[in-house]
């Protein structure tokens, strides 16, 4: 199982570099560096690529409608070459309230928009003419939406890989079955391992059916919040503010895809009570409503014997990829020591 983890988006960037350099001794996999709406995460993902030399770096995530697919194309490209290959271009759609409201673009189509940009960025890797004809995109332009210019152009670099790594943050059955079946690998949110086959089973065994064997194994990333010792079990409250954030405000009543999941679990009233409660401005509340029984089985906070026995459970329920939060003053010897767990897991 890899070891792999994220990176604030607003670290101070030599900070950043500092941590990455720290966690790549430690033995870390791979670094995903987010992006919300606040700093963009190319820029200090290209600082890390300058700053490291073996670690992976990952967009965690980019979303799929402020940039064409063009630029997402061009961007991994050169983040790749940056990395000496390293780079894994992470994709989501995000929601309505940051595309829409943030972004000012129509929250369309996210689905066929996330399968059509797949489909363009893999062939500017391969360096060839970018000919696309689908629902969302037509490239190039044609002449009744533009000038009539347009032409049919290929990049002009020579790209590290012309295969790089495609991972997509998906929750509905139908992008996650796309994303089984076309992607390199998956980021779910939220992951209760014991409950991952109820909620997503059928979708990831439907877009495996189809899926092509070039594409190597599906790498499914998913973890949370970790502390290891013996006290290490206070800390799983720590996830509560940031799931109620996205539970009870990513979204608005009826379209919220992380409370969708939560319902799933089995904890429909809960899930309820936390949006109410947060969309009413009650955010303390919020966090108060999760159940303690969603809360540590989303994180990994306790003893040695006990993050062995959720390691299992993760592996158990297909996760190939651990992706972590260390909780304490030293990131990387947290997670040095997961490594050394998941091990014997």
């Amino acid at each position: 199982m890899r070891i792999t983890t994220l990176l604030n988006y607003a670290t101070d960037p030599l900070a950043a570099a500092e941590q990455a350099r720290e966690l790549e001794a430690a033995g870390v996999d791979c670094i995903w560096i987010p992006e919300a709406y606040g700093f963009d995460g190319v820029s200090l993902l290209g600082f890390l690529a300058a700053s490291t030399n073996t670690v992976q770096l990952a967009s965690g995530i980019l979303n799929t409608y402020s940039r064409t697919p063009a630029c997402l194309a061009q961007t991994a490209a050169g983040l790749d070459s940056l990395s000496g290959g390293r780079f894994t271009l992470g994709l989501g759609a995000s929601g309505p309230q940051v595309i829409e409201g943030f972004h000012g673009v129509p929250y369309s189509m996210p689905l066929t928009r996330m399968k059509e940009i797949i489909s363009i960025c893999r062939t500017a890797w391969r360096r060839e003419p970018l000919v696309h004809e689908g629902r969302v995109f037509t490239l190039p332009l044609p002449s009744d939406q533009g000038t009539g210019l347009g032409k049919a152009l290929k990049i002009i670099n020579h790209p590290v890989r012309a295969d790089i790594p495609i991972y997509v943050a998906a929750l509905g059955q139908k992008s996650v079955e796309e994303t089984a079946a076309t992607t390199n690998g998956w980021l779910p949110f939220l992951v209760y391992p014991e409950r991952m086959d109820q909620v997503w089973g059928d979708a990831v065994r439907a877009g495996k059916a189809r899926r092509d064997p070039d594409l190597g194994a599906f790498d499914i990333v998913a973890g949370g919040l970790v502390a290891i010792g013996e006290d290490a079990a206070q800390f799983r409250d720590y996830a509560r503010p940031m799931a109620a954030l996205y539970i009870g405000g990513m979204g608005a009543r009826g379209k919220n895809f992380y409370n969708d999941v939560c319902r799933d679990y089995g904890f429909a009233d809960e899930a309820i009570a936390v949006q109410d409660a947060y969309l009413d401005g009650r955010r303390d509340d919020a966090a108060a409503a999760l159940p303690a029984e969603l809360i540590e089985n989303t994180t990994l906070c306790g003893d040695e014997a006990y993050i062995v026995d959720r390691l299992a459970a993760y592996k158990e329920a297909g996760v190939t990829s651990l992706n972590v939060n260390p909780i304490g003053s030293d990131p990387a010897q947290v997670l040095g020591k997961l490594r050394e767990l998941a091990e014997h897991a």
